[in-house]
């Protein structure tokens, strides 16, 4: 099995919305991708007091995946609030130990899963008197890659460089960038385009514009980029 994290700049960056067409295209590509994701707050309730995890929703309906969106989460919370803030209102400690042995059992059923932090990569999962858990250290802790998802517009080269270099304080792996709500007759996002590449040395793999329903990206660049943890 090989997988892939998708962390972002911040958050509302659109996450989700890429992780969708990604395991997406990997279907259609014959290629049997699940997606999975540790975290997530702000879920909804339904009328029997069910949590209905959002995210996992759009990924699993957007994808086609036969699952239900619950199964793919470790930790689920209804307020809408940082990780580590959610889970302490709920007295409830995240722990990491419990995401990898989850994400082990989701993962037997596919050859290539797709895994989606929440927030950005500083994103705080557990602060207390005696210790500090940032999704980095998840990503660490599973030896994962990842594939990092900015906005194209004002402001983004300042945000990737940070975020870059960042991972590679930490000595994370980066594949590439994906640009969300990229419009290639915007000169701007056309810039930005260029300046994260040139002053991160990676490359943009994809763009992605408003609304859009497909990825752009070729069979072998998407596999290449699912490593072996």
């Amino acid at each position: 099995m090989k997988s892939l994290f998708i962390t972002a700049t911040g958050t509302d960056i659109g996450k989700t919305y890429v992780s969708a067409l990604l395991v997406k295209k990997m279907r259609e590509f014959s290629l049997n991708c699940g997606y999975f994701k540790p975290v997530l707050s702000g879920a909804k309730i339904d009328e029997q007091g069910n949590f209905v995890p959002e995210d996992c929703k759009f990924v699993v309906e957007k994808s086609g995946l036969d699952c239900e969106p619950i199964q793919c989460l470790s930790y689920c919370f209804e307020e809408a609030v940082s990780p580590h803030l959610a889970s302490s209102r709920q007295g409830v400690k995240i722990e990491l130990d419990k995401i990898v042995a989850d994400f082990e059992k989701y993962s037997k059923n596919f050859d290539y899963v797709l895994l989606e932090g929440a927030g950005g990569i500083t994103c705080p999962l557990l602060v207390d008197d005696d210790k500090v858990v940032l999704l980095s250290d998840l990503v660490l802790q599973m030896g994962q890659s990842v594939l990092l998802v900015a906005d194209a517009g004002l402001g983004t080269i300042n945000s990737v460089l940070t975020s870059v270099e960042y991972l590679n304080s930490k000595n994370i792996e980066i594949v590439g960038i994906v640009l969300n709500n990229y419009d290639d007759t915007d000169f701007l996002h056309v810039d930005n385009k260029k300046m994260v590449e040139k002053l991160t040395g990676l490359p943009v793999i994809a763009t992605v514009s408003k609304d859009c329903k497909d990825i752009e990206i070729l069979k072998d660049d998407l596999e290449k980029m699912f490593r072996e943890a």
